[in-house]
């Protein structure tokens, strides 16, 4: 079993940890998954961590390392949370660097990537791209051909979140 990460809850699923024989990097445990997603430090890692030392904060304070990009986080989002979501949490891999979302207060639970026909089931994640996309000077056309070739696999990409206390679902989109 991996360990519980709260704000992502299945990293195997998105591609973030996979199994592997190979010696983590900062416990040189052989446990049988290592992540792969980034790893923002000043030191090049030699070798890919495994989850439990991400989990349980040691990597973070070997090479005070972070996984995800927080900076833009809402204020009023205690920092023991964005500790957790920056230094605890497998962060994901994406075109530009990955971001996360926030809402209600807290970090949002990451779901995986997402292409068009992903989120026809989120109407709600559809519209915060929509909004998104909206601003930057598009055409409602130019919208709504950017949403229909988000792919999942391919560029560009959505990246799914679920708020953890009202179950709004969000999104955000990159390419290259």
């Amino acid at each position: 079993m991996l360990p519980d990460f709260a704000y992502h809850p299945d990293p195997l699923h998105t591609g973030s940890v996979k199994a592997s024989d190979a010696a983590c990097v900062c416990c040189e445990g052989h446990k049988g998954y290592v992540y792969t997603g980034p790893v923002y430090c000043v030191e090049s890692l030699a070798s890919e961590p495994c989850p439990w030392c991400i989990a349980d904060g040691s990597l973070a304070a070997r090479f005070d390392a972070t996984f995800v990009d927080v900076y833009d986080s809402p204020s009023g989002v205690p920092t023991d949370k964005i500790e957790i979501i920056s230094r605890r949490t497998p962060g994901f891999s994406t075109w530009q660097g990955n971001r996360w979302l926030f809402h209600c207060g807290d970090g949002a639970t990451f779901l995986g990537a997402a292409g068009a026909s992903e989120l026809v089931t989120y109407p709600d994640a559809r519209e915060m791209l929509r909004f998104e996309e909206s601003t930057g000077g598009w055409s409602s056309g130019q919208v709504e051909n950017f949403l229909a070739a988000l792919d999942k696999d391919g560029n560009p990409t959505g990246y799914l979140f679920r708020c953890r206390n009202c179950g709004i679902h969000m999104a955000y989109a990159d390419y290259t």
